[in-house]
């Protein structure tokens, strides 16, 4: 693998220090309730709420200053979202099944009671932050779904929540906000799962909570890389690197490729773009320390370094961009041919954009409506099952030194043998 641009090795925050300070902050929430997120609010966030809920009043007062054209696409995308969560959990159905005869077995999907949903305030009003973690768990069947987002967010991402179908909505943000939903507090509600990104403090309490309640995934900074043969478009694939990086300035974003002259032309398009660009001044640090274009030897080459990288947003720009895509395996969500840009998944074409970053995509993939439900297992026996369980499980557990086990086992066998004669 040749490297036209590597990233530099960044200095990540000092995780002791964040370890430290979450792990206060969850302390005093659990500790203090209430009290520690007013603390907290005016000490992060430098406000403090007359009240944590939103009222009903006041979601109305911030659905009614949301423009109507935002509005509409805001419910276009809350469509689209609901619609293929439907058809995911579609494909989710109970089973029942005679494994052997008189021997049950099945699971049930059971929707999680009640999520906590993190809604970032962030350097912009995303509304489809809400859509992404509410309108699935909506859809999955989930009784309660808590939304809690910074005092500071801006009014239409109340709008966001609320129409997304949030049942309660609270003004608390970061660390303080996962630990109101893990633990509870005089206002808030403990939740059983945590859904949604946020900064490096969001993302250690949710894995310091982890346990006392479930949480979708750990998720660090964005990222974006491109595959790419002789046929890919230099502009373009410029266009998308730099459409993610003005995410964040730790935003991954990178180019594969077989073509080096490729990898030249989108090298000099990325600079050329970054001139005229209004969020230069985050996309152009994330390029600078963050951008990698490699050139590999082989499509082969290419797919395996893919496969490595686990990128988050993964783009396929070859001559027959759908045969690469069966090639791939570890990536957060694939958009196949250049057409499909990230840009339609981050907002409004209906997959979700939460997804796992870090190289998770090795072993996970994002949110979605599965995300909200539990898969439980049941069994039941009749006589001929007992028959055909019970002597193998008396003799594992007899070999095992578990008697307790083995009488367990016996006593049904037992009783089955008795009747019989």
């Amino acid at each position: 693998m040749v490297h036209v641009k590597a990233p530099k090795q960044a200095e990540g925050p000092d995780g002791r220090a964040v370890e430290a300070t979450v792990r206060q902050v969850l302390h005093a929430v659990r500790m203090q309730g209430d009290a520690a997120l007013r603390i907290y609010s005016a000490r992060f966030d430098g406000m403090v709420p007359e009240r944590f809920e939103v009222s009903g009043a006041e979601r109305a007062e911030a659905l009614a200053n949301l423009d109507p054209q935002t509005r509409n696409d805001t419910e276009f995308a809350i469509e689209r979202v609901r619609a293929f969560a439907e058809a995911q959990l579609a494909t989710l159905l109970p089973l029942e099944v005679e494994a052997l005869p008189g021997l049950h077995l099945g699971h049930r999907v059971i929707p999680i009671r009640r999520i906590g949903a993190y809604v970032p305030g962030g350097r912009y009003p995303l509304l489809s932050a809400p859509i992404m973690t509410i309108v699935p768990a909506k859809v999955a069947g989930c009784a309660e779904v808590i939304a809690c987002l910074p005092p500071t967010a801006h009014p239409a991402m109340i709008a966001g929540c609320h129409l997304s179908g949030a049942d309660r909505i609270f003004r608390v943000g970061g660390a303080q906000a996962i630990a109101a939903m893990a633990f509870g507090t005089e206002t808030i509600p403990a939740v059983h799962k945590i859904v949604g990104p946020g900064n490096a403090y969001v993302n250690e309490a949710k894995r310091q909570v982890f346990g006392a309640v479930g949480i979708d995934q750990l998720a660090g900074p964005s990222e974006i890389y491109v595959l790419a043969d002789e046929t890919g478009d230099p502009a373009m694939i410029a266009t998308d690197l730099l459409a993610q990086a003005e995410h964040d300035v730790h935003t991954r974003v990178g180019l594969i490729t077989t073509s080096r002259e490729l990898a030249d032309a989108v090298l000099a398009e990325v600079e050329r773009q970054l001139a005229d660009l209004p969020t230069a001044a985050v996309a152009g640090p994330a390029w600078r320390d963050n951008g990698e274009i490699a050139v590999a030897a082989s499509e082969e080459a290419m797919i395996a370094y893919s496969d490595i990288i686990a990128a988050e947003h993964l783009q396929v720009h070859t001559a027959d961009p759908h045969a690469t895509a069966k090639k791939l395996s570890n990536y957060g969500s694939l958009f196949i041919g250049p057409l499909a840009s990230v840009v339609y998944s981050d907002k409004c074409c209906g997959t979700n954009h939460t997804l796992p970053t870090m190289g998770a995509g090795r072993y996970t993939g994002g949110l979605w409506v599965g995300s909200y439900v539990k898969v439980a297992t049941h069994q039941w026996l009749d006589a001929r099952g007992v028959m055909a369980v019970a002597p193998p499980a008396c003799r594992q557990s007899r070999s095992e030194g578990l008697e307790g086990h083995r009488r367990a086992a016996a006593l049904r066998l037992n009783m089955i043998e008795g009747t019989a004669g």
